[in-house]
């Protein structure tokens, strides 16, 4: 691997996972999906893969776990809650939160909480990750929603300005914008849209954007329950869509944000919020597809490369593409870099029992990925663009 990557660590979960999230520039949080109980980790990255000089004299070349727990049922979708320290009070069976000082024994401060949901119901958990006093996750709280499609999950994702909250849903219709430290709804969309949601994201402070399985992108704005947008994609090749968004959270303008949506039919369409009907570009991207589940299709913006995008779900590689050179019509392109890692743990090198469950960008290393796959494994990855010095 040494032409190819510039390092590459490796390790071996007891059940795989779907979900990396990061809650630090060298920590992660990661759960397993199985039907039994399971293991709520959080990862310190191999310190090696920061010790850009003197590589050798850096003895810590393995994953550690920090803080663990664990969980009674799958975890699905996990989010990073980034927020200030605030107490959690339970009473009978819903969890209400409050940011002030009470004597109460079910009290308990959080410093460090993520958020999850098992896939199944509408319900949110919530953790506190733990501090350095102390290693263990535990489950503090449970957010007991309603949804017009509960059986489903939920997809979730963090707010961005004020106290910690929660953007979910599991439809169109059904997107709340939820207060953490009072359970109190803030804002919801009250439009009956039943499409099934596949992602969700905001771009700002108050804009978020939503995609549908179906491949519609739905523009809202919690400060405007009336206010919503839709945009259909042309073309709808593929029975399933989900999308990357990249942001740029230091402009006050989400129109500055890119869009690509990710079909079954391993089309990729890119889009802003200027006019998401007409793509900037697309491409029919060379996939060999390997399993006919869309439960792991994932697509992501590097969010320290310019038009970069990694793929994956369909196989056991996550493909890494440079979108420069795409055009408005539709035309297959080769990918820039190809991570076979998570195959070729595989004795019998068959893709498809070794398929990537999930990947994510390192948020300031350029060309750091970390991916999971079916079997357990996980990887962080740095790998080398041998054709140019930067996408």
């Amino acid at each position: 691997f040494s032409f190819r990557y510039n390092n590459i660590h490796e390790y071996q979960l007891e059940h795989p996972t779907r979900v990396i999230e990061w809650t630090s520039e060298k920590t992660i949080c990661v759960a397993g999906y199985s039907s039994d109980k399971n293991e709520i980790l959080e990862l310190l990255l191999p310190l090696k893969l920061f010790a850009d000089e003197n590589q050798g004299l850096c003895a810590e070349r393995d994953f550690k776990v920090v803080h663990g727990g664990f969980s009674d049922g799958s975890i699905h979708c996990l989010k990073h809650i980034p927020g200030t320290r605030y107490i959690i009070v339970a009473i009978d069976y819903v969890t209400y939160f409050c940011c002030h000082e009470l004597s109460s024994s079910n009290c308990c401060f959080l410093l460090r909480c993520v958020v999850t949901n098992d896939g199944f119901n509408s319900n949110l958990q919530v953790w506190d990750l733990g501090g350095d006093d102390c290693d263990v996750i535990k489950r503090t709280g449970v957010l007991q929603l309603k949804s017009a499609s509960s059986d489903k999950g939920v997809k979730i994702t963090p707010g961005l300005t004020g106290g910690p909250c929660v953007l979910h849903g599991s439809q169109i219709s059904d997107i709340q914008l939820t207060e953490l430290t009072s359970g109190k709804p803030l804002y919801s969309l009250g439009k009956d849209i039943p499409d099934l949601l596949s992602s969700l994201q905001f771009v700002s402070g108050s804009v978020f954007v939503a995609c549908a399985c179906n491949g519609d992108l739905y523009v809202g704005d919690t400060r405007k329950p009336s206010a919503l947008q839709n945009n259909p994609p042309g073309g709808r090749e593929g029975a399933h869509w989900c999308m990357g968004v990249k942001t740029d959270l230091s402009s006050s303008d989400p129109s500055s944000c890119s869009v690509a949506r990710l079909s079954s039919s391993c089309q990729v369409v890119v889009s802003d919020l200027r006019d998401l009907r007409a793509p900037l570009c697309q491409a029919q991207l060379h996939v060999q597809r390997k399993t006919t589940g869309d439960d792991f299709m994932k697509v992501t913006w590097a969010p320290a490369l310019d038009n970069c995008l990694a793929v994956s779900g369909f196989d056991g590689m996550v493909q890494i593409y440079d979108t420069a050179s795409w055009r408005p019509e539709l035309m297959e392109f080769q990918p820039l870099f190809i991570h076979r890692g998570h195959m070729m743990s595989d004795d019998q090198f068959d893709t498809s029992s070794a398929v990537v469950t999930t990947h994510v960008w390192h948020p300031s290393r350029p060309r750091t990925v970390l991916s999971a796959a079916v079997d357990g494994s996980v990887h962080v990855w740095d790998w080398v663009d041998k054709a140019t010095a930067s996408c």
